[in-house]
């Protein structure tokens, strides 16, 4: 059991029969009434975020997320195909369940598979990848006077904006949070 009072960002809990992570919280302690800590929480399974407060005494139970480090195999229309490479166990996702999480990862890279209860929830995929430009634009010295982009498509298919010096053939590192270019390698 968790009280409110020992939040941190990241934590996962149950909350009346959902299961949530800790975004953002904070103490507050009005000048006249009693303390509560207001929080963001992130629902896990839908994706939903809502904001609520709470006494710091209140407590709850942790959360049991399993982190499962998988191989991406492969995909055959709507189903993905991961294996573990510990018992070489395979299982198949839908496409709702993966979403847009491996559009930077390539067939044979490592993820992590998020479940809870034995139902998968998310991907997540390593934070930082390197693909190789498959198509872009050249760019002409003079069209900005500065931090220019122009959009890539990279070897997964996904688009990156990347600096106007890059070209089709380069290998570039991306951030696989948010989608942005880091560097060429």
């Amino acid at each position: 059991m968790i009280s409110a009072g020992d939040f941190k960002n990241g934590v996962t809990l149950e909350i009346d029969g959902n299961v949530v992570q800790i975004l953002e919280f904070q103490h507050v302690k009005p000048g006249k009434g009693a303390a509560f800590v207001r929080t963001k929480l992130k629902n896990i399974i839908n994706g939903g975020v809502i904001e609520k407060t709470f006494r710091p005494t209140e407590k709850f139970p942790a959360a049991r997320i399993d982190r499962i480090e998988m191989q991406y195999l492969y995909s055959d229309g709507d189903l993905f195909h991961f294996m573990n490479t510990e018992n070489y166990e395979q299982i198949a996702l839908s496409e709702e369940s993966v979403g847009d999480s491996l559009k930077f990862v390539q067939e044979n890279e490592m993820v992590k598979v998020c479940s809870y209860n034995g139902e998968v929830f998310a991907i997540e995929p390593p934070l930082f990848v390197e693909l190789e430009i498959t198509d872009t634009e050249p760019g002409f010295k003079g069209d900005t006077a500065q931090g220019a982009t122009k959009p890539a498509v990279v070897l997964t298919g996904a688009t990156v904006y990347v600096p106007l010096f890059v070209e089709q053939g380069d290998v570039i590192k991306i951030d696989t949070r948010t989608g942005e270019y880091l560097s060429r390698v």
